[in-house]
């Protein structure tokens, strides 16, 4: 059974920076692209960054582009979100998934997900 573990979540203010991390257990986690989605009270999950299985190919939302890189460590299982410059409209519920093959921007795409770590921004 697959299961993703995030951790790295918590409570910073306005321009700080924190970074993420999504440990896999997934035989073949190489195979897989790793995805960052975010979810705000009220609001649906929404799509934040990818990374194809070679880490080769990436892609953020506009809203974070310039702000949050994602990257892989398919030796360590685990994937990273660095975010900097963060703003209040970032705080949500941090989701990391995972599918085979190359990376999509739409949750139901996704076959394993995460439980979720919290970010909140003050302002």
């Amino acid at each position: 059974q697959a299961q993703l573990v995030e951790s790295g979540g918590g409570l910073v203010q306005a321009g700080d920076s924190l970074r993420l991390a999504c440990r896999a257990s997934i035989r073949t986690i190489s195979l897989y692209a790793l995805g960052w989605f975010r979810q705000a009270p009220g609001k649906e999950r929404e799509f934040v960054a990818g990374i194809n299985w070679s880490g080769g190919t990436t892609m953020e939302a506009d809203s974070v582009r310039g702000r949050f890189t994602i990257s892989r460590d398919n030796a360590k299982n685990t994937v990273y979100l660095q975010m900097n410059s963060l703003k209040p409209e970032d705080t949500a519920v941090y989701y990391c998934a995972a599918r085979r093959t190359s990376v999509r921007a739409t949750a139901r795409e996704y076959d394993y997900w995460g439980q979720g770590t919290q970010v909140t921004v003050s302002s």
